[in-house]
Order: structure tokens, then C-alpha cells, then sequence
């Protein structure tokens, strides 16, 4: 009978200093122990990843998007190896393999690749050989160049679950510094409370939204192969931590499950757009193809053939979309555009939120009673998210957390 196959990610916190990456090889060679293969993504070591940014762009000031993939991939091709070597003390045979040599292969933008295939034979043959196998997460290959990329922020978590999913693997562990899926970020609302487990709808749309816990690409992953995740935390080895899975059990039928947040986010109006066929595609196009990821978009009642397209960005995207703006202002006729980098957005998640009288109006007043403005809506099935001026961002999770009544679920 085959050994079940368990998938581990630790993030850079839990491996900035050679005794925390010893204590993850003393996990890994635990659950090693209780006769399990393990194939163990790990991020890069601490704040290696911001240091190397931040040294790229001392070298350059806009440093290309190759070179510089190929540099931040670096970091995590630094720890694996380490762990790998901590495992070896343990008297576990280990391997640490880059993502070229994993099989991971993804398309071809740089800084927010997606994986396209997981072709893990190398990973497979390790594992046959009775090695953990140690794999450095967030990057991957485009498939007919060999150009290294990397997946974002978070992206060793997507890395740990497509893993799991083309391994066949019965579940994806995330070792994290947090001990697992609050109702809202906990350093920002101190009474949050700690979910036990969350649906993957839910969970993709707070992630999606600006819960850091997860990255939404790896959720989405888990979804369609219906791979568990279990978020725990690293440093608190018996704290149970949250399930992320098909059919959770839910403790209780509360109709928003969490608040999420994020606080780097621009807005841009393009101002005075002639109202007429193609001009949506004439503006958002060239943002698609530059690898802009847009959000949020309003547009105003036409006038007089005129009207005012509003959309919202991530803050670390809007310098490229001021860089590209000007040539689409010209092509579709409009007046201008303005942006505004002073904005955040705070959102509702829960399967019940559009489906219930009273929800939003809820939202809403906790927000107007907390005394800020909302600038503009966006909704899903099971969320609300509203744009508000950046300042306000924390004092609106703790007014929605309390209006909500989450601390109490």
C-alpha cells in the first residue's frame, strides 16, 4: 500500500533564521515519522525578498521584469537547499529542487505569472527513492523559453497547492505566522475570531479581497481539484488552525463570515469618455496586456454623449498604468484622467450576504455612523466591498466586525 502524500508550505517567517528552519525540519521529520511522503514549498528566508527589491532597484531604476523575476527567484533557491541540508541532520533524506526542476511551468508574465502545468516526474522519482522532496515555491519556467517567473506575493502558497493537486496529495499544509483564517485581520481588530473552517467560495473571495493569509490563485486551485488546505501556524504547533475545504462544517449560520481589507490601492477616473461601442475595450485592453489586474469599475450616466470611467488598481501597479494612460486618453477621445493613490477597500465576505434583506443596509450605516464616505461599490455573490478614502481603513473592519457581531460566532 502506497504511503499517503502530504504537502507542506513554510513561509519566510517561519524560515528567516537557521533555528526556525531546524524546528521546520523537526516538523517535517515528525510527520516524516508517522510513515507519510512529503514534498515541503518553502518562500524565501525573512525579508530576503523586499531586500533583493529594494537592491534591484538601486542598480536600476525600473528594473525589466526578467531580469528581475530571475533575481527574486533567488531567494527561495536559497532556502530549499538549507532545509534540505536541516533534514539531512535529522537523518531524513532529502532533495531541494528549483521550480524548472519541480515541473512547474507558467505563462509568460513576469512578477504575476500563472502556472499553466505541473508536469512533477522529476518530484515523483525522488519520492519513489524515499526522499522528502524540498521545492522552492513562487516560481516556476515558461515552457518554451525556460525564462523564470514568479507568482506574486503569496505565491509559494499557490506553488504548495497546484503541487498538491497534480501529486494527488490529501491535503496541502500552510505553515504560516498567523495561526489561521480570522473573521478579520486580528492586527487591526483585536477581538476577531478564529474560523475552524471556511468554504472555498468564501475563502477566495477574501482572499481576493485582502486577506494576506492566502493567496487567491492557490485557493482557486484548491477549489477545482478539491485539494484540503489547512492554514496553521508554524509557531504554535497544537493550535488546531483552519480548514479550507468543500462542504465546511459551520458552527454557526452567520451570514457574513469575515471583513477583509486592503490598503494599497489607487483609483483613476478616465474623465469625459465619448459614450460609444469599443471605448471599454479600448481603455481596459492595454491595461490586460500590460499585466494590470483592474478591480471596482464604475461607470457615470452618460451626458450630453459624454461620461466618466472610474476603476480601481493595486497601488504598486499605478505607475504603469500613468505610463499608459496618456496614449489610451488620446486613441478614445476623452479629456483626461486623474488618480487618486490615497485609497483602500474594506469588503464583507459570507455565502448569505446578497441573499439577505438587510445586509448591505447594514454595512452602509456602519460605515456612514463611523462617519466615512464611500466612493464607490462592488459585489459578488457573497461580497460587498466599498472604496474609501485610505485613512479610514481601520477604524471601518472594527466598526463592520462590531456591527456584524463576528467576535460572537
Amino acid at each position: 500500500m502506497t504511503e499517503p502524500l502530504l504537502v507542506q508550505k513554510y513561509g519566510g517567517t517561519s524560515l528567516a533564521t537557521a533555528a526556525r528552519i531546524r524546528r521546520a525540519a523537526r516538523r517535517v521529520a515528525g510527520a516524516r515519522a508517522t510513515g507519510q511522503r512529503l514534498v515541503v514549498v518553502v518562500s524565501a528566508m525573512g525579508e530576503t525578498t523586499d531586500r533583493l527589491l529594494r537592491l534591484a532597484t538601486q542598480i536600476h531604476r525600473q528594473p525589466p521584469a526578467r531580469e528581475l523575476d530571475a533575481l527574486l527567484a533567488t531567494g527561495e533557491a536559497v532556502t530549499a537547499p538549507l532545509l534540505a541540508l536541516a533534514l539531512e541532520t535529522e537523518g531524513v533524506p532529502a532533495v531541494s529542487l528549483t521550480g524548472l526542476q519541480a515541473g512547474i511551468r507558467t505563462g509568460p508574465h513576469h512578477r504575476r505569472a500563472r502556472i499553466v502545468d505541473v508536469a512533477p516526474r522529476r518530484i515523483v522519482a525522488e519520492l519513489e527513492a524515499g526522499r522528502v522532496v524540498v521545492v522552492a515555491g513562487f516560481q516556476g519556467v515558461v515552457a518554451d523559453t525556460l525564462d523564470t517567473t514568479t507568482l506574486g506575493r503569496g505565491g509559494s502558497d499557490t506553488t504548495a497547492v497546484a503541487l498538491a493537486a497534480a501529486l494527488q496529495a490529501v491535503r496541502c499544509e500552510i505553515y504560516t505566522d498567523v495561526r489561521g483564517v480570522y473573521t478579520a485581520d486580528p492586527r487591526v481588530e483585536p477581538r476577531a475570531r478564529l474560523l475552524r473552517e471556511i468554504g472555498y467560495e468564501e475563502m477566495l473571495e477574501l482572499a481576493a479581497v485582502g486577506a494576506a493569509v492566502m493567496h487567491p490563485r492557490a485557493v482557486e486551485i484548491g477549489a477545482a481539484h478539491n485539494v484540503p488546505i489547512w492554514v496553521r501556524s508554524s509557531f504554535h504547533p497544537r493550535d488546531r488552525g483552519t480548514l479550507i475545504c468543500r462542504e465546511p462544517k459551520l458552527e454557526t449560520r452567520q451570514k457574513v463570515r469575515g471583513i477583509a481589507h486592503q490598503a494599497a490601492v489607487a483609483k483613476v477616473t478616465v474623465v469625459r469618455v465619448p459614450d460609444r461601442p469599443g471605448i471599454a475595450a479600448a481603455i481596459f485592453t492595454p491595461l490586460a496586456e500590460a499585466g494590470v489586474n483592474v478591480d471596482t469599475i464604475v461607470q457615470n450616466v452618460s451626458h450630453e454623449g459624454l461620461t466618466d470611467v472610474s476603476f480601481t488598481v493595486s497601488l504598486s501597479d499605478i505607475d504603469a498604468v500613468e505610463a499608459l494612460l496618456p496614449a489610451v486618453v488620446a486613441r478614445v477621445g476623452a479629456v483626461g484622467f486623474v488618480a487618486d493613490r490615497n485609497i483602500a477597500k474594506v469588503s464583507i465576505v459570507g455565502t448569505g450576504v446578497l441573499g439577505t434583506p438587510g445586509v448591505a443596509a447594514r454595512m452602509f450605516q456602519a460605515l456612514a455612523d463611523a462617519g466615512i464616505n464611500i466612493e464607490m461599490i462592488a459585489t459578488s455573490e457573497i461580497r460587498i466591498t466599498a472604496t474609501i478614502p485610505a485613512g479610514a481603513v481601520e477604524t471601518a473592519v472594527r466598526a463592520l466586525h462590531q456591527a456584524y457581531r463576528l467576535e460572537r460566532l
